[in-house]
């Protein structure tokens, strides 16, 4: 048929009383067929009532407005999401091995301090970021990028040796761009004690020699990848790989993509500087890639390191980066789409994906929180999950798409009440489960009967608009996955619970009539296990009492 798709897009109506589902193929058709909308709606409302799916399932097929068409449900059908929830438990939502390989890079912090709150976002987004590709199939790999060479390392290398030597951040010798966080303190005295630190992927131990700067370094980068390690073991995320810059140099790859870059016959030589021609492939103007003192700019690695993923076999990559990283995506891509030339990689132009976050406020008691003493200058991710939970800091973290403001309330996080998203999702989880330990308890049951349950009596408004709501779960995880949108599972986590508290308010679940009863404790049943299943995408557990 002329204009028509190859496959008709259903969407969920706004409004619930418009149907359970809208197809919008009329209007899309009428021009190409040079007929009225409505007129084909007609037509392809009555074709989908002669199918045998619809026969079965469909109650009624409506059209409104200018040709939308309105699909509504049997309550036999809107009920069977019940029976597939208890069947495919942690599994309901997730889609079968796809083959394809993703790599997320996140957090990537400098190991010159504690992890600030700016790096729990991004923690918090890479790992959902990771779960939701993870229920759509995809064999998921999760990597840190240390930033171990340049500048930074070397300041605070001079920090701690100042530290080291007695002298402290009011002092007139101390250093203008040195660290003053008590941490530096901290690793000073380690250091002077010899102390042996274990970080991810090294063990140092100190010379006590204040010095030899190197030792001092070497020293100072393995206490705080430590002490990052133990950051992130508090927010419970994990990573495959920790991948160094350093490496970068010492294997060779700066120099090789150089090379590439340069006989791709895209840089030039313009005031002592190698440039790359980055405005042919889209940048707003070129970049230095080599200054005149020999020293590479700080996009020429990041290169390096992407055509590393690449040939490693990850051909869908995805970096979670503040937003003051903007302005290194063009010229990343170019720098890429340049080698991939000369070399014939193939690499895709978009690649790799980016998803970029803004910084948090922190208030706690109405006053904004601008100062750790640890860090000096900051509010540490380990500050925030003390002073709160982990569930709250992840749940809170993911509560608003990445490139928005966000306010973390202290308060708000330790209010047990409606008000606090997480309480209000865990709180529907917990009672729910109240309600299946009564249950069992008096009726002797097993959980896995309710599996094959007569559910029949979930035809009344309450129940069919918490089935509608379950129903939604898969379509949801997958069109979040599409997006890079952990915050829309936290979204639906909310309005699942609110389904929940307004179907517990308006029907009571432990009825006398066993049929009854046994379908709402069913439906009930399928409420905590996708409750579950989505707070397991953001790493927010699914306590049973509260």
């Amino acid at each position: 048929m002329p204009g028509a798709s190859a496959k008709a897009v259903l969407e969920y109506p706004k409004v619930a009383t418009h149907g359970d589902w809208a197809v919008t193929a009329a209007m899309q058709l009428a021009k190409p067929l040079q007929r009225p909308p409505r007129e084909v709606a007609e037509t392809l409302r009555l074709s989908l009532l002669d199918t045998p799916a619809a026969k079965r399932w469909v109650e009624a097929i409506e059209i409104a407005g200018p040709g939308f068409i309105n699909i509504r449900l049997s309550p036999h059908a809107q009920q069977q999401v019940v029976r597939e929830v208890l069947r495919q438990a942690d599994a309901f939502g997730r889609q079968v091995a796809n083959g394809q390989r993703l790599l997320v890079e996140f957090v990537s912090a400098n190991p010159t301090g504690p992890l600030h709150v700016g790096h729990g976002r991004q923690a918090a987004l890479g790992d959902a970021i990771c779960n939701l590709f993870d229920t759509q199939g995809w064999s998921v790999h999760r990597e840190f990028y240390y930033n171990d060479a340049g500048v930074q390392i070397h300041t605070l290398a001079v920090s701690t040796q100042c530290r080291a030597r007695g002298l402290s951040p009011t002092d007139a010798a101390w250093p203008e761009n040195a660290y003053n966080g008590d941490y530096i303190a901290d690793i000073a005295k380690e250091f002077l004690a010899q102390k042996t630190v274990q970080a991810d992927d090294r063990s140092f131990t100190a010379n006590g020699d204040v010095n030899d700067l190197d030792n001092i370094q070497a020293f100072a980068v393995a206490y705080l990848r430590r002490e990052q390690d133990l950051d992130l073991q508090a927010f419970q995320v994990a990573f495959d790989h920790y991948y160094l810059e350093s490496s970068l140099y010492t294997d060779g790859r700066v120099d090789k993509a150089v090379a590439s870059l340069n006989a791709s016959g895209h840089t030039y030589e313009q005031d002592g500087a190698l440039w790359l021609r980055s405005t042919d492939f889209g940048d707003d103007k070129d970049r230095v890639m080599r200054k005149s003192d020999g020293s590479y700019t700080y996009f020429v690695p990041d290169v390096a390191y992407h055509l590393a993923k690449w040939e490693r076999g990850f051909t869908k990559v995805i970096n979670i980066q503040g937003t003051d990283h903007h302005g290194t995506i063009a010229r990343v891509r170019a720098g890429l789409q340049a080698a991939s030339q000369h070399q014939g990689l193939l690499i895709p132009q978009g690649y790799p994906d980016y998803v970029l976050h803004t910084m948090v406020r922190v208030m706690r008691t109405g006053v904004e929180v601008k100062i750790s003493k640890r860090a000096g200058s900051y509010v540490t991710l380990r500050d925030l999950i003390e002073w709160t939970s982990k569930d709250a800091v992840r749940f809170f973290l993911l509560s608003r798409k990445p490139d928005t403001e966000y306010v973390f309330d202290v308060d708000l996080a330790l209010a047990q009440n409606n008000d606090n998203p997480v309480f209000y999702v865990q709180y529907a989880h917990a009672r729910i489960c109240s309600v299946l330990t009564t249950w069992s308890e008096t009726t002797g049951l097993a959980p896995a009967t309710l599996a094959d349950a007569d559910l029949a009596a979930l035809d009344t408004p309450p129940a069919l608009s918490l089935l509608r709501v379950l129903a939604r779960y898969p379509d949801m995880l997958k069109q979040a996955c599409v997006d890079f949108a952990p915050h829309d599972v936290s979204f639906y986590l909310r309005e699942l619970a609110a389904a929940y508290h307004s179907y517990y308010d308006a029907e009571r679940i432990l009825v006398e009539e066993p049929l009854v009863r046994q379908a709402r404790v069913a439906l009930v049943a399928a409420t905590a296990q996708v409750l579950r299943n989505g707070l397991a995408v953001l790493g927010v557990s699914a306590p049973q009492r509260m």
